[in-house]
């Protein structure tokens, strides 16, 4: 069993800051690409940035300079520092890791949290 857990959202103002974190846990073999994707009241879930288990990053546009994705391989984490933040950043942020488990060595599967709520508004 593998467990993804976020915390860090909350209400904060436009141009405010917020780190979220992303915790995974369980019978974990080892973990590739951990990830956030967010999704805002009626609109898909969208990718907001990614990161290799070698550090390598990806960005969406609309966050690029802005959002910073990090990750700490010892503790299995990874986190999200959110600068400048704007109102459009509002969203449910999910947390995503491609977990490889004791039990199925050689299986890589993406594993879910189950979101964290940011809200930028004055």
């Amino acid at each position: 069993q593998v467990q993804v857990v976020e915390s860090g959202g909350g209400l904060v103002q436009p141009g405010g800051s917020l780190r979220l974190s992303c915790a995974a846990s369980g019978s974990i073999f080892s973990i590739n690409a951990m990830g956030w994707y967010r999704q805002a009241p009626g609109k898909q879930r969208e990718l907001v940035a990614t990161i290799t288990s070698g550090g390598t990053t990806k960005y969406a546009d609309s966050v690029k300079g802005r959002f910073t994705i990090s990750r700490d391989n010892a503790k299995n984490t990874v986190y999200l520092q959110m600068n400048r933040l704007k109102p459009e950043d509002t969203a449910v942020y999910y947390c995503n890791a491609h977990i490889t488990t004791i039990q199925a060595m050689g299986v890589m599967l993406p594993n879910w949290g189950q979101g964290t709520q940011v809200t930028v508004s004055s």
